[in-house]
């Protein structure tokens, strides 16, 4: 044996080498494969693939956001967040323009006559006087939402049509939680393929027998890939000896976790532009309408005072039609608001990112593993089944090399 190995001491060198770059190469095809391609590639319904996280989309998204509702957010805490002096304050001045446009179109489109024959002053009276209670409009409507807010949106929904339409951004949610986890299993392939590589060398000194390649090869795959997801979750609670100690990274890591957990629901899930998207077009948007007709009503009705009998009785039609048009215009300036700098200053004041930081923090282990746990475990046994697959193939040809 010893001569043999100083004949082919290359070859030999070479065994563990190349068994770590079995372990290598199959764990980056295994979380490629686990994110990508997006959609199927092939010949469907069998022949070809799609990454396991695109595939199980609607799984996965409704487990996500079913833990997100659950237990992190409650829709009311959102929108109890909002400080509505503060929302006032700050958009006082497109407020002012938005009141003064509307009045002043609404009464050329409906009264156009009067409008004209009416003062400057006057005019500018009934301005100011809408513009000054309009606060009290926002704050009527803000108390409802926060009161009526299921029935007006559906939040968890909109997540998961979010999650589920968009595959990359369910991609980009499991690589963003589980970067380091990702790595770690692409550069656990290299240690434990040399680890098992040496056992290999040994053994084949021992038998040159030519199942012995591609055997290891498959089962270096497949250990490896089994034993680099282990290693992710498990144990929870750090164990071991002295300074030798273990603990499943995921779960050493939550605190940064939390964080970029909070930062990737705060910045691509539930945005202010989103959540907007989802109350005035979402399936419940006609709801939202209601409400608006509500308030916009007892609006008017404040600002044409003793009038509005009179009013109703020379020109009912004209009236409603201006409910109408009012409640559109209402509309119209949120959705432009919505595109003018509203999602920056809309994010600060929801602070949706602290909200789940902090709740995150309360979930149990087993709640916590949760937010990356569902990306394997359906499926984990193609990665690795993958992993064997590869590493027998490469061993084969290992063993081929060998012989020639």
């Amino acid at each position: 044996m010893i001569a043999d190995f100083a004949d082919h001491w290359l070859l030999y060198c070479s065994i563990p080498v190349v068994a770590a770059l079995i372990g290598w190469v199959t764990k980056i095809v295994a979380v490629q494969m686990l994110m990508y391609p997006l959609e199927f590639r092939g010949i469907p319904p069998f022949l070809g693939w799609q990454g396991v996280i695109p595939r199980s989309a609607p799984r996965m998204a409704t487990i996500a956001v079913d833990l997100m509702f659950g237990k992190l957010i409650d829709p009311q805490d959102i929108i109890a967040r909002i400080d509505i002096a503060e929302l006032t304050t700050r958009l006082r001045e497109p407020l002012d323009a938005g009141v003064d446009y509307m009045v002043r179109e609404m009464m050329m489109k409906h009264q156009p006559r009067l409008w004209v024959n009416m003062p400057d002053m006057a005019q500018r009276a009934i301005i100011e006087r809408a513009q000054r209670d309009l606060p009290r409009l926002i704050e009527d409507i803000v108390f409802d939402l926060r009161t009526n807010i299921d029935q007006v949106m559906d939040l968890r929904g909109m997540a998961i049509n979010a999650l589920v339409d968009d595959k990359e951004l369910l991609v980009e949610m499991v690589r963003r939680v589980g970067a380091n986890e990702l790595r770690f299993i692409v550069r656990s392939g290299l240690i434990f393929g040399t680890v098992l590589g040496f056992v290999q060398m040994v053994t084949w000194a021992f038998t040159h027998s030519s199942w012995l390649m591609p055997a290891f090869g498959g089962f270096t795959g497949l250990v490896t890939d089994w034993l680099a997801l282990q290693m992710i979750f498990r144990p929870i609670k750090p164990v071991g000896i002295g300074p030798l100690r273990w603990q499943g990274l995921f779960h050493k890591r939550r605190e940064q976790v939390c964080t970029d957990y909070g930062d990737l629901i705060a910045t691509e899930i539930l945005t202010p532009a989103r959540i907007l998207e989802a109350v005035l077009n979402g399936e419940r948007a006609d709801r939202l309408a209601s409400l608006l007709n509500h308030h916009v009503g007892e609006f008017l009705d404040l600002q044409t005072g003793p009038a509005k009998p009179f009013m109703l009785m020379v020109a009912r039609d004209s009236y409603t039609a201006l409910e109408r048009d009012a409640v559109r215009f209402v509309l119209d300036h949120v959705r432009a608001a919505a595109n003018s700098g509203f999602d920056r200053h809309a994010m600060e004041a929801l602070d949706v990112r602290s909200l789940v930081i902090e709740k995150t923090k309360q979930l149990d282990d087993d709640e916590y593993e949760g937010l990356l746990r569902p990306a394997f475990k359906q499926d984990e046994w193609k990665l690795v089944a993958i992993g064997a697959v590869l590493g027998f193939l490469v061993g084969e040809l290992q063993v081929h090399l060998i012989l020639a």
